[in-house]
């Protein structure tokens, strides 16, 4: 079983892409010009704060507007390891899994947990906090795999030998 701790960074309901990733920075040319502006409108000190690793816990319905691409790939270039909400908008879900982008269902951790403490994950099983265990869904074994190549297309270059 996977497993890793980070540290947790908590964000509320309803986070869409237009706080992920504001439009104005779509222009610019890269994912990592564009990071330093993620979550700007909400948190603009966020982006400079987060660290490699670090996971974000969030309320329901993270991800919801938009379906720009931007939004996750900003997410993983901050260095974000995973994002565990309540629930998670259908296509900003599956643009993170196509991203490599790990995202956790829990419903219970966002009512318990403390910005800034540590929690350790085992993917596919559960998420442990201050002693607790917090029972999370299991990913399907092809999501996974995709989350493990770094994303879709490396998946599928991977499994018809392309890489």
């Amino acid at each position: 079983m996977e497993q890793f701790t980070g540290k947790v960074w908590v964000l509320g309901d309803d986070i869409d892409t237009d706080i992920i990733i504001p439009t104005e920075y779509l222009a610019l040319k890269t994912i990592d010009h564009m990071k330093q502006y993620g979550f700007s409108p909400l948190r603009p000190e966020l982006a400079a704060m987060i660290k490699k690793g670090d996971i974000i816990v969030a309320g329901r319905n993270f991800g919801c507007g938009s379906s720009r691409e931007q939004a996750p790939e900003v997410i993983k270039a901050l260095g974000i390891r995973c994002i565990i909400a309540k629930s998670f908008a259908r296509i900003f879900f599956r643009n993170s899994i196509n991203n490599g982008l790990l995202l956790m269902e829990q419903p219970d951790l966002y009512d318990d947990i403390k910005e800034g403490q540590e929690i350790t994950v085992t993917v596919n099983q559960d998420i442990s906090y201050q002693g607790k265990s917090y029972k999370v869904s299991s990913l399907p074994d092809n999501l996974v795999e995709i989350i493990h190549a770094g994303g879709l297309v490396k998946a599928m270059r991977k499994r018809n030998g392309l890489d």
